[in-house]
């Protein structure tokens, strides 16, 4: 019958190899499918997280470079551990233990210094007035050792944070013990790492008294305190709220001066009404400025603000030289910053509180500006106990270059989460004075907002980056009296065509070599490193060193030129804070930098993740600074690559090089980009193959007519 109907038979292959090649389980289109289409932020379900648990801490737990996500169950008790797993795409359940008390705050580190991520949990205690503190040490086969916990001399109330004070880049703790808190001009205490793994019954702290050269005040419970360099020097400082004794809260700041301690470099009396406070360079001038809310009363029962506001305190420092061969020094005093020496400290450095016309430090305006139908925000999470304080959550959601603000308002019982766009001033523009003049100006998302406002039952939101494919994403803790679970995601999916970079300073864990387990001669690596084909296979392969932890207090700057030809320069602090290079000429950028706050479930990343704009030019100089008491703390490092990762593993030894590694990681637009170059290179191929014929064919006919031509000279 075949034969009788050739031109049936030519349609029919015809159509079968059309059909094969639009059936997804036949298809020969070597590139994955997208996940999510759609120019908007989209509402990307659990993730795997469908019980009644919170999310109280984010951390690489199992050394992948992937997110993991640390629970708390609804009997504040179960801890549990889920790993993300890039080939299902959500997260999968590890391990899970009971803690014999209340949990208040858990906090994921390094704390033994072997390269995995410990638990320092803190609980309720049988004393109502102070703060138990137990450490779940990292299991070298996965897990934690719950059999042998180590305990930790317990603090008040005011919960200690994490930090690097003698410089040797184990994790210290700052805070106040039962003890110290009679002591009005110096009640704080540090909790000093002397962990010796080959001691037998070593302790893990020692308490001591911190160098803290300059009256102290009493911490503030619930504070907001922070590591976070704010004098410019590439060195974390110390942020304190204080609390007054008499309703009102004012603020501390100690400068890090290595092996001298830290200084008393400035103390100031915080608005009334103040929540809690963020930090990031919300101007894009280099340096790390103050976000915080204030609020004329706040319900217990419901943790609503009323009548609040959003306050920005500008960090006023050196600005940046207006020339690479400037060197920021007239008649021997400093005027400007170098671009070759960004890590250059200016102690005059100072924040003005003060609500006047004309102070430009400072700016304030109602969240009844941006929210007319829905005024009041949401300062506590009630639903746990005792209740959270939420701030504002910072991190560049569009790209373009400043930090942008999440937050939760409330309209009757409704609590819906929202997210505020950072744009240019002009006359009408909330945050702006009545002429458009100011730094920076804010706008409530709406364009593809809708998984935002759907949710009516938020408790709490945070910025993260999901399978580390290099945009901010969005975590939304729900009530669940909606009925929608306690957990959802919202992806990212804005199409920018900005890069950016990530960078982590790990903690030395190990000298940065292989580790040793005590009374073994066994050694291993931490993790295997991940990490994705253009053509979305997993490749995996184990570092030459171990991948570690972060720590708190690492700091970044750097430079960049932007496609104007126009020089940048930004510094680094944690939260996710991207970047955009704009067309104004020298500049700066947002500042970025390494987990500076871990009390009070402030889920924050342990990396820093930053924009790099429009430009796919290469970061001129890098500046990471850490928190090691050597000459040099930071390095400088040069042409480093935009969409990668930059892993920083330093040397606490003097004179020591730091090692450095970076991992690009393709975008979406990497398969395109070889299909045009194999598509325009074939097609010049055949261009010169084609000129190669014509031009053999004009020669054969010279030939023929050379061999035919007559020589009448000849005759």
């Amino acid at each position: 019958m075949y034969s009788r109907y050739p031109k049936r038979r030519k349609i029919c292959a015809v159509v079968y190899l059309a059909a094969c090649l639009v059936t997804p389980t036949v298809a020969i289109w070597p590139f994955p499918p997208k996940r999510f289409t759609g120019n908007a932020l989209i509402d990307a379900g659990s993730m795997g997280l469908d019980g009644d648990d919170r999310i109280v801490a984010f951390g690489d737990f199992n050394g992948d470079q992937f997110l993991d996500v640390l629970l708390l169950g609804a009997d504040q008790q179960t801890i549990s551990v889920r790993h993300w797993s890039h080939a299902d795409f959500a997260f999968r359940e590890s391990t899970s233990f009971r803690h014999p008390r209340r949990v208040q705050n858990v906090v994921p580190g390094d704390f033994t210094h072997t390269g995995k991520l410990d638990l320092l949990v803190m609980s309720e205690s049988q004393s109502k007035d102070q703060l138990d503190m137990i450490l779940y040490p990292a299991s070298l086969t996965g897990g934690f050792d719950v059999h042998n916990p180590i305990t930790v001399p317990p603090s008040t109330l005011s919960q200690p944070i994490s930090i690097d004070a003698d410089g040797d880049m184990k994790i210290d703790l700052l805070g106040i013990t039962p003890s110290s808190r009679g002591n009005s001009r110096a009640p704080l205490q540090l909790w000093q790492n002397v962990w010796n793994s080959s001691q037998p019954n070593s302790p893990l702290f020692d308490i001591i008294t911190p160098a803290f050269h300059g009256p102290q005040c009493t911490l503030a419970n619930p504070h907001s305190n922070a590591v976070v360099d704010l004098n410019g020097d590439c060195l974390a400082d110390v942020f304190i709220v204080c609390d007054d004794g008499r309703g009102g809260k004012s603020f501390q700041i100690w400068v890090n001066n290595k092996a001298d301690g830290f200084s008393l470099a400035q103390e100031g009396t915080l608005p009334s009404g103040f929540q809690t406070v963020s930090f990031a360079d919300m101007d894009r001038d280099g340096t790390i400025d103050m976000v915080f809310t204030t609020c004329s009363s706040v319900s217990a029962s419901t943790g609503l603000g009323s009548d609040c506001f959003i306050n920005i305190a500008y960090n006023q420092q050196l600005k940046l030289c207006s020339s690479s061969t400037e060197s920021g020094i007239t008649k021997g005093v400093r005027t400007c910053r170098p671009h070759n020496d960004l890590c250059t400290v200016d102690p005059n450095f100072k924040f003005n509180l003060t609500d006047a016309p004309d102070n430009e430090l400072f700016v304030r305006f109602p969240l009844s500006a941006l929210y007319p139908e829905s005024p009041s925000l949401l300062a506590l999470d009630t639903t746990y106990t005792p209740p959270i304080p939420l701030a504002i959550k910072l991190g560049d959601a569009n790209l373009d270059g400043f930090p942008d603000l999440l937050l939760i308002t409330a309209s009757g019982k409704d609590r819906s989460p929202s997210l505020v766009y950072s744009v240019p001033c002009a006359a009408g523009v909330v945050g702006c004075s009545k002429n458009g003049a100011g730094r920076r100006g804010w706008d409530v998302a709406k364009k593809g907002a809708d998984p935002l406002k759907s949710v009516k039952d938020a408790r709490a939101v945070s910025f993260l980056d999901l399978d580390e494919d290099g945009t901010l994403d969005i975590m939304v803790q729900r009530t669940g009296e909606a009925g929608h679970g306690h957990i959802i995601f919202v992806q990212n999916n804005f199409y920018y065509d900005a890069f950016f970079m990530k960078a982590i300073v790990l903690n030395g864990a190990c000298d940065n070599g292989w580790c040793y387990p005590p009374n073994s001669s066994d050694r291993y690596h931490v993790n295997n490193h991940s990490v994705m084909s253009p053509f979305g296979e997993e490749l995996t392969f184990v570092l030459l060193q171990p991948f570690g932890v972060s720590y708190s207090g690492a700091s970044y700057k750097y430079t960049v030129l932007d496609t104007a030809g126009h020089r940048s320069a930004a510094q680094g602090i944690v939260t996710p804070d991207h970047i955009l290079i704009a067309s104004q000429p020298d500049s700066r950028k947002s500042p970025v930098g390494q987990l500076p706050q871990t009390s009070y479930h402030a889920l924050q990343t342990p990396y820093s993740f930053f924009g790099l704009g429009r430009t796919n030019n290469y970061i001129e100089n890098l500046f990471v600074g850490s928190t090691v008491h050597a000459k040099e703390h930071y390095i400088d490092m040069e042409g480093v690559i935009p969409n990668s990762k930059v892993v920083i593993l330093p040397s606490v030894n003097e004179g020591e090089a730091w090692k450095r590694q970076l991992f690009l990681r393709p975008g979406e637009w990497i398969p395109w980009v070889t299909v045009t170059v194999v598509a325009g290179t074939a097609l010049l191929a055949i261009i010169v193959f084609v000129l190669h014929l014509n031009e053999k064919r004009e020669d054969e006919l010279e030939r023929r007519r050379a061999s035919h031509h007559i020589n009448f000279d000849a005759l």
